[in-house]
């Protein structure tokens, strides 16, 4: 026992020191057991309190984040709690990022009708999404297999009780099975592919000499097979093709709102996860210049163009809203792909960009669905005959929320695709990767397929009549509101990028 102590003092030590490191997930710890003691102390009557509170720690926690973009220098790491974690510039800009569509959408979840109503309440589901954002949190700083494996199963656990949190209803609790079984099997891959890597190298963190070491010694088709099957538990998180079945199902049955969360925060803190995962193979100073086991930019562009092809072109036959901003979710994980494989700095920042602007514009949308569900019943394209003219600050707002998912001019769903295209084409004159090119041509052609589907709703909208019943009430106020500053700002970010650009930069 006394050869221990100094061991464990040194551990002690270790976690003090990166506790400073640690702060605004402290923050988010505190808020989550508040809410739920709030919960207990105040049962179903909760829900308002617990609301409130959830609102008011999330922007505590975003003045935390942002306090750590200005305290950590440029370009400055730091490793801690055992080199499990890293803080980075990047991965800070992914963590406000999150934290504040997760703001928008703690006020969101109140508005929608169907998830208000239901008997037990939201007060369960408000310490379900902060105890969630911890965990994105951590796949935002997880640089050890074990971490990565903890953080993923931490947001998996959260995200299959929000998918079926609407009880009662049939979709949903099929939504919740599908998401729990797909969920299951992503894990069991991954925790394999985690389990030969290990067994090949001896070490689970990524960036240590003793991984690589051990790697270089393997024989390269067993390390791309464990590679490989890392990857596609990661993938599943981001819903890239092969490992997207679950979602058109998931999102059409899960609640409105949930739908928002799922198809917004995981995938943003899965990019963060899988840019920290490539790191240490694609740098300079790592060994992917001495080990050609798997050649990176080459699957994942592969991967991002079947992603691309297959949402686009599977979103073009949908019907329901939800089920079609499902697959054009999955095609714009494959556009966002074309930014992580530039392997540079330019492509980060295109890739923050992107990913905000295509969450606000996600969350937009879905507010509005919910608006119009809630004044009409509808979850479908074609009900929504005429009723432009009847809803129509709501209709517009629509409009220009799916030109920012387009990505036409003016909008900052433009600007994003812009840059994502110029980081990849910056990188493709120094390297005239093939590959590349290949990304480049494929975004161009699926975003033109994107103009067919997107454009339905305003097709349907404005353009097709049919007999409207006017109503004395309108309803969700509040949704058409938000909605409405969210539409705006997507104008604003388009026309003025670098509100934004300089806010997203790492360094």
């Amino acid at each position: 026992m006394k050869d221990l102590l100094p061991d464990i003092t040194n551990q002690l030590n270790d976690v003090l020191r990166g506790l400073r490191f640690f702060v605004p997930e402290l923050y988010l710890t505190a808020l989550f057991v508040i809410v739920l003691v709030t919960d207990l102390l105040f049962g179903k009557r909760s829900a308002a309190l617990c609301r409130a509170v959830s609102i008011g720690g999330m922007f505590i926690v975003i003045v935390q984040v942002l306090s750590q973009k200005t305290s950590l220098h440029a370009n400055e790491t730091a490793r801690f709690f055992s080199d499990m974690l890293l803080l980075h510039g990047p991965g800070i800009v992914f963590k406000l990022i999150i934290d504040v569509l997760a703001f928008i959408l703690l006020i969101y979840f109140a508005w929608d009708n169907k998830l208000k109503e239901h008997k037990k309440g939201l007060s369960d589901l408000y310490s379900i999404v902060i105890g969630s954002v911890l965990g994105l949190h951590l796949m935002v700083m997880a640089v050890n297999l074990l971490s990565i494996y903890l953080a993923i199963e931490m947001v998996s656990i959260a995200s299959y009780l929000l998918a079926a949190y609407h009880t009662g209803n049939a979709k949903s609790s099929e939504a919740g099975l599908k998401y729990v079984l797909f969920g299951a099997a992503s894990s069991a891959i991954m925790l394999y592919g985690i389990s030969l890597i290990y067994a090949f190298s001896g070490s689970l963190d990524i960036f240590s000499r003793e991984m690589q070491e051990g790697l270089l010694q393997t024989n390269h088709m067993s390390v791309t097979f464990g590679m490989m099957l890392i990857l596609l538990g990661i993938g599943f998180k981001l819903s890239l093709v092969p490992a997207h079945f679950y979602v058109p199902d998931v999102y059409e049955g899960a609640a409105t709102p949930v739908t928002a969360y799922l198809s917004t925060l995981p995938k943003i803190a899965a990019f963060a996860l899988l840019v920290n995962f490539i790191t240490p193979f694609i740098s300079s100073s790592g060994m992917y210049i001495n080990w050609t086991g798997l050649n990176f930019r080459m699957l994942l562009s592969a991967v991002g163009i079947v992603t691309m092809v297959v949402g686009n072109f599977a979103a073009v036959w949908q019907n329901s809203v939800k089920r079609m901003l499902a697959y054009s979710g999955i095609a714009h994980t494959g556009f966002a792909l074309m930014a992580v494989v530039t392997f540079s700095g330019e492509g980060l920042t295109a890739l923050s960009y992107y990913l905000l602007v295509y969450g606000l514009a996600n969350i937009a949308a879905l507010m509005l669905a919910s608006y119009f569900e809630n004044n009409e019943g509808i979850t479908s394209m074609s009900d929504y005959k005429g009723l432009g003219f009847k809803y129509p600050l709501a209709s517009v707002c629509f409009v220009v929320v799916l030109i920012s998912l387009t990505g036409i001019p003016i909008s900052a769903g433009f600007t994003g695709k812009v840059f994502v295209f110029s980081a990849v084409y910056g990188v493709y004159q120094q390297t005239h990767d093939v590959w590349l090119m290949a990304l480049l041509i494929t975004g161009a052609v699926t975003t033109v397929v994107g103009l067919f589907y997107y454009i339905r709703i305003p097709l349907n909208l404005f353009l097709k009549r049919t007999e409207i019943i006017k109503n004395e009430v309108f309803s969700s106020g509040n949704l058409l509101i938000f909605s409405s500053i969210i539409a705006l700002l997507l104008i604003i970010f388009g026309i003025f990028p670098d509100l934004l650009i300089k806010l997203l930069q790492s360094s």
